[in-house]
């Protein structure tokens, strides 16, 4: 049996249709994807003027900050892999935060022309539809004879429950339209196929996917080495004869890598602002997130969903109780083929380690470890959120679907296609396991107005040369709304602080989400949590104004808001000023104690 194909691969494919008639089929299939993809963002497409996908929290306006900050550096010829319009004067490393340079450079005309949320529209439409596209050809090529069996396996892999809850706010963990052909390299090297040249497309694929999301990359490498160690183990014979060919082809990846992506992946571990690891906290998913159906599909149930899981964009397990017991069936029916046994053992172990460190059932933690113990603490693994690795599982489904789907359907050596009703009953029995976990459209409400004082250019009248804008309270995970007025202002300032990852303190290279902050900004957290105005000493305001200097302040700004009574006294206290209401804000003009003028 040639390497990773199934039994029912075994003799070619008949040459039957022509080209043309495959190729509009398949632009057909593609193009239901797109379509089913455009429904799903239906709310959002429809409203790119006020629409904001309402589970995504704090992180459309970052994604449509990281694009309009991408193309401004591209339109001005400036390093994209850096910026100082968030945490003045020590800025942010790009290339080290999750801001997709491989869509947001290519789509920088688009963001220049039509804004930030129509890119963020088109990145996960494109990306829903693509990754969906990218498995039903790699399937329907080389894994399936039966072009229904193919369709449904690219619909899984591409619109599984928990892509279309990461599609709330996370296109890096969406686009996964790289990952079958980076695959497919692999299998090719593995069969001894032009080292050389595939060798030369895994490094490209592979220095790509770099740019569109490194810890999808992470998560899919994991997933895959179990796949290829599983075939290999139970496939000694073929494996010895894949040393060679993988090393060759690998090694020539592993230049070509370096070469495209090597100065970013510099710049991201040791150029300014560079951070080493992320501490999550220990976030594993509840053995009960696999059997329930998530927010956001045909069958969601948002309180159940919201018991065993972080949040809305965070349901990375929920794949509902009927293909849990469908994938048990599948693979003790198709357990002797060593490409279905191989998925099955990616698809089990990965959902095993997804687990965490700790075993937890229905929200109480059993005192069991889990194997994911064993490897939380090596280099680039501790930056993972151990929930995500149920991600992994969803290729591992959707490929198995496909080759028992194809069992059904296709045409064996020697024997028949299966009767009419057993085919009928098999995709009655699909359709009946996969329509509760179909996604619903998702949830767009409108976002608040950008007040006037950014849109009309009045904070033009207030920032000096070199100064910043200071919103009060200052940007950061929960406070995302003064980057969306940056953008709307035309990215024509800098502000401190700020919504990113980076190093935890001078002298602290561990990552953080958000900036090391400086007591002002602590200050003002404090009537966030208090709802009260605070108390200001002598001490208060000479550290208020010496934080000023260091950020180089113009102008604070105070939109309508919650406690906005209680910011407002807090800060007329500290400048011992009143603020003025200038163009629907708040506004403080520190040039006096900044500049000097």
């Amino acid at each position: 049996m040639s390497l990773f194909r199934p039994a029912v691969r075994t003799e070619p494919i008949p040459a039957a249709a022509p080209r043309m008639r495959r190729s509009w089929a398949d632009a057909g299939i593609v193009g239901g994807y797109l379509l089913f993809s455009i429904v799903v963002f239906g709310g959002l497409w429809v409203n790119l003027g006020q629409g904001y996908l309402w589970n995504s929290a704090s992180d459309q306006n970052l994604w449509e900050w990281f694009f309009s900050v991408t193309a401004h550096s591209v339109a001005h010829l400036e390093n994209p892999l850096t910026t100082e319009l968030q945490n003045f004067p020590l800025g942010v490393n790009l290339m080290a935060n999750t801001a997709m340079l491989g869509v947001s450079i290519p789509l920088t005309p688009l963001t220049l022309l039509f804004g930030p949320t129509f890119t963020w529209a088109v990145v996960l439409t494109g990306s829903l539809a693509g990754s969906a596209a990218a498995w039903y050809w790699v399937f329907s090529r080389h894994l399936v004879r039966s072009r229904a069996a193919a369709v449904i396996g690219g619909a899984f892999a591409g619109f599984a429950p928990s892509m279309i809850s990461h599609a709330n706010a996370h296109p890096n963990f969406v686009a996964w339209f790289v990952l079958p052909f980076l695959a497919l390299k692999v299998i090719h090297l593995a069969r001894g196929h032009r080292p050389v040249r595939n060798g030369i497309w895994l490094g490209v694929l592979t220095a790509y996917q770099i740019f569109l999301g490194e810890e999808l990359l992470l998560i899919f490498v994991l997933g895959f080495a179990v796949f290829a160690i599983a075939y290999c183990v139970s496939r000694r014979r073929e494996a010895r004869a894949m040393l060679r060919p993988v090393a060759a082809g690998g090694g020539i990846a592993l230049l070509v890598t370096l070469v495209l992506a090597g100065f970013p992946l510099w710049w991201q571990f040791f150029g300014p602002q560079s951070y080493a690891g992320l501490a999550h906290g220990e976030v594993g998913n509840d053995t009960a997130a696999f059997t329930r159906f998530a927010t956001q599909s045909v069958a969601g149930q948002p309180e159940a969903a919201a018991a065993v899981s972080m949040n809305r964009t965070e349901e990375n397990a929920f794949f509902g109780w009927p293909l849990i017991v469908v994938m048990i069936v599948v693979t003790i029916w198709l357990w002797r083929e060593a490409v279905a046994r191989s998925l099955a053992i990616s698809m089990f172990l990965m959902a095993w380690l997804s687990l965490g460190s700790d075993i937890t059932v229905v929200g109480e933690d059993t005192g069991v470890a889990g194997p994911w113990r064993l490897l939380a603490d090596l280099p680039l693994l501790d930056t993972l959120l151990a929930t995500r690795l149920a991600l992994a599982c969803v290729p591992a489904v959707a490929a198995l679907l496909a080759i028992a789907t194809d069992r059904v359907f296709a045409f064996r050596p020697g024997l028949d296609a299966r009767p009419l009703p057993v085919r009928l009953l098999w995709l009655g029995a699909v359709a009946a396991v996969l329509l509760p976990v179909a996604p619903i459209q998702l949830v767009v409400h409108n976002r608040p107005a950008t007040p006037a004082f950014f849109t009309d250019g009045t904070w033009r009248g207030y920032v000096a040369r070199g100064g910043t804008v200071v919103p009060v309270p200052l940007a950061s995970s929960g406070e995302s709304e003064p980057l969306h007025w940056q953008v709307e202002a035309g990215l024509g300032y800098s502000m401190p602080e700020g919504y990113f990852v980076g190093p935890s303190g001078p002298e602290d290279r561990r990552g953080r989400y958000g900036a090391y902050q400086r007591p002002t900004s602590l200050l003002f957290d404090r009537v966030r949590d208090s709802g009260q105005a605070q108390g200001v000493t002598e001490a208060a305001r000479n550290q208020a104004i010496a934080d000023l200097r260091y950020w180089h302040a113009s102008v604070l700004v105070l939109s309508p808001r919650d406690h906005a009574d209680a910011y407002r006294a807090t800060v007329d206290l500290l400048l011992r000023k009143p603020g003025r209401y200038i163009d629907g804000v708040w506004v403080w003009d520190v040039r006096a104690f900044t500049t000097g003028s």
